[in-house]
């Protein structure tokens, strides 16, 4: 049966334990199935991209039709006291869906008083064509591995992020990316190519600009093209595997 994350984001553990690694991380509004459960744990496989892992046992969604999904990197969550809406700590991150059960003033109710701001979220059919605009957003937040949103986010997650935006399928591991995109012919580097080495991905934005969320600088950054392909060949003795292109998928 399907169900629909309703916590604002989770982790996605590789073994039914919080000091097991963190593979990735589910957001609000994202579809999975349960594979298994025990007293504390499913096992889930996630409906996006097939990934599979275990999460907290918890109540869950079980009919979601979003309206909206997120296009801010971090937007805020009300709740409505008196009136007046007043935000909360909590946040909602880019590409969770939300449901309009409610409107009011500029402000979308997407569960039990819990409130959004109407000018951070974009059509559910919205098509975001500029891959630059998406992975910009994320200049500057720290690196984590298995992450996905602004509070840290790993080199495969910054890619996979703005299929995932878009609502087409794309993978979320870098071993499963590389296999996944097809090969171009390794001309000149240009806008929109995709960079893959043994356990690392990253994008061109132009013919010398290179983004990826970089683990040795501790986090998602600009860097030449030529730069970052002789400092991963020196300090990690690795060399490009494939070149892609996100405009292919």
């Amino acid at each position: 049966m399907d169900n629909f994350y309703n916590k604002f984001i989770g982790n996605i553990y590789s073994k039914t334990s919080t000091k097991s690694e963190v593979t990735s991380q589910i957001l609000f509004g994202e579809k999975f199935t349960i594979l298994n459960k025990n007293k504390d744990w499913f096992k889930i496989k996630t409906s996006f991209d097939n990934y599979i892992g275990f999460i907290k046992k918890s109540k869950f969604i079980k009919i979601h039709n979003p309206d909206f999904k997120v296009f801010s990197p971090k937007s805020p969550v009300f709740k409505k006291i008196n009136n007046n809406f007043v935000k909360t700590s909590k946040y909602l991150y880019f590409s969770s869906t939300v449901s309009n059960l409610e409107s009011e003033k500029n402000y979308i109710r997407f569960g039990d008083n819990i409130w959004v701001n109407r000018r951070n979220l974009k059509s559910i059919n919205y098509v975001e064509k500029n891959f630059k605009k998406i992975l910009k957003l994320f200049l500057n937040t720290k690196y984590l591995w298995g992450g996905k949103s602004i509070d840290g986010i790993d080199c495969s997650a910054l890619i996979q992020i703005f299929f995932k935006f878009n609502r087409v399928f794309f993978p979320r591991d870098t071993k499963d990316q590389v296999k996944y995109c097809k090969k171009k012919s390794l001309k000149k580097f240009q806008a929109g190519d995709i960079i893959f080495w043994k356990g690392h991905v990253g994008l061109c934005l132009n013919r010398s600009k290179f983004i990826h969320a970089y683990g040795p600088r501790k986090k998602v950054l600009i860097m030449g093209i030529k730069e970052t392909i002789n400092r991963i060949d020196k300090t990690a003795n690795l060399k490009i595997k494939k070149v892609s292109n996100i405009r292919n998928y």
